[in-house]
């Protein structure tokens, strides 16, 4: 391991373990939020990637399984990752930056909009919390430039 990059491995490291998640998504205008909850693995892929594996239950009665990818690439100086969900066509593409602090990470992507035909931008935000909790978040950037949060998940360390 490049000694460059020893703080961004260290930090993925941190997410490795079994997880349970609690949150809600916001489906529409003038619609309350659905909730959701679930379970997640994260494991070590070599020194230098984790790979996350989830399932949530859907509100149709099936189940979505989520795998997330992670690693920090160094000549790109950019954590880099990608998304996909059996509930979903779509693959997401990340790139993202740790804040100043090393608690945040957040993670640009492009996939299709929630609001008309095309494409919009998203971030997926994950915070490693003092308390040894996981939070996550993601945003839509709307026409005119606001970010909008329309999910958001509280991770804990399971058993």
């Amino acid at each position: 391991m490049h000694e460059d990059t020893a703080k961004e491995h260290q930090w993925l490291k941190g997410l490795i373990g079994d997880w349970t998640f609690e949150g809600e998504c916001i489906t529409g205008p003038d619609q309350p939020p659905s909730r959701m909850s679930g379970s997640e693995t994260v494991r070590a892929l070599g020194e230098r990637w984790v790979i996350c594996e989830s399932t949530t239950p859907m509100p149709d009665a099936g189940t979505a399984t989520n795998i997330l990818s992670l690693g920090y690439d160094p000549a790109k100086g950019k954590f880099v990752g990608t998304f996909l969900s059996s509930a979903m066509n779509a693959l997401w593409i990340y790139e993202g930056t740790l804040d100043a602090a090393g608690a945040v990470l957040t993670l640009d992507t492009e996939g299709p909009s929630m609001t008309d035909v095309g494409r919009a931008r998203y971030q997926d935000v994950i915070e490693l919390t003092p308390s040894g909790e996981r939070r996550f978040s993601s945003r839509i950037e709307m026409p005119g430039g606001a970010w909008v949060t329309f999910m958001t998940s509280t991770y804990r360390r399971a058993g």
